[in-house]
């Protein structure tokens, strides 16, 4: 037809759109830029003025450092990620079920009262906890850590399964009860399968933000034998000398798993934040 452009032109972004686009994300990821710099960066050119943009003379001894020294926090670091990923799936997939499907009384109420943790400072609650494990003796431990690590994650996974739940064909229900299913294996056989994107957000989210914590770690982990990686890059802070390269060597290898998680998962975190957001 005249008058109608091509389908490809009709798509075709200004040149100008792009541009900006690439300034934008190079501006975004500057950081991650100098991070990698700095890593490979000599102690003695650390302080130049004006400072080297590229690494010039590269060395490999933060990167030495950090496999010499960091290899056992990275491990307690990952063990408190997929213990908090374990807790918060177990805890935040029924509660979900619980609130989405099961026409419990109060469901609004808790789900504002969630939405109201979720708002409460994480400093406020490490205070809190410190009382309560110094009365526990569970102060210092690993399993500790992933206990606190969890309250921040479970609410965010009850909202977000409540929210995809609501989303699930009552059909699907019914014809498991018409089968004889109870709700304890309606959830398990049917509710949960068909959650797994909703399931994959949750784990990626309660990992990367125990993988990343800084303030339950240093509050109830200071002195532990086993101390996450946060702890470890903090470590390197001196009161007369910093290792830079050092630091930033331990958090470009800190920042990799987090990185490959996001990509691979990319897809089912898209579908699984945006379930529920749109009813039939």
């Amino acid at each position: 037809m005249t008058g109608t452009r091509p389908r490809n032109e009709a798509w075709r972004k200004p040149w100008w759109k792009t541009a900006l686009g690439l300034v934008f994300t190079a501006f975004m990821l500057f950081p991650v830029y100098w991070m990698v710099n700095v890593s490979l960066t000599q102690t003695s050119d650390l302080r130049a003025d004006p400072p080297h943009w590229f690494p010039w003379n590269p060395t490999f001894e933060g990167y030495a450092a950090v496999f010499q020294q960091q290899l056992p926090a990275l491990g307690t670091s990952l063990l408190v990620g997929l213990g908090c990923v374990a807790l918060t799936v177990l805890i935040a997939a029924p509660a979900g079920y619980a609130l989405a499907l099961l026409n419990l009384r109060g469901g609004r109420t808790l789900n504002f009262l969630l939405l109201v943790a979720q708002m409460v400072p994480a400093v406020v609650m490490a205070m809190g906890f410190y009382a309560v494990y110094n009365s526990l003796g569970l102060l210092n431990t690993v399993g500790g850590l992933i206990v606190a690590d969890s309250t921040v994650a479970v609410p965010f996974g009850v909202l977000l399964y409540t929210a995809f739940m609501s989303g699930i064909p009552r059909e699907l229900l019914q014809a498991a009860r018409v089968d004889g299913a109870g709700p304890w294996r309606t959830f398990r056989s049917i509710v949960l399968p068909v959650s797994r994107n909703s399931t994959l957000t949750v784990s990626l989210f309660a990992f990367l933000w125990a993988w990343s914590d800084f303030i339950f770690a240093s509050t109830l982990n200071r002195n532990g034998e086993l101390i996450p990686i946060t702890l470890g890059i903090y470590n390197y802070i001196g009161n007369n000398t910093t290792q830079w390269n050092a630091i930033m060597a331990t958090a470009v290898v800190a920042s990799v798993p987090a990185a490959i998680l996001l990509v691979v998962a990319q897809r089912y975190v898209a579908a699984g934040v945006t379930a529920g957001a749109v009813k039939d």
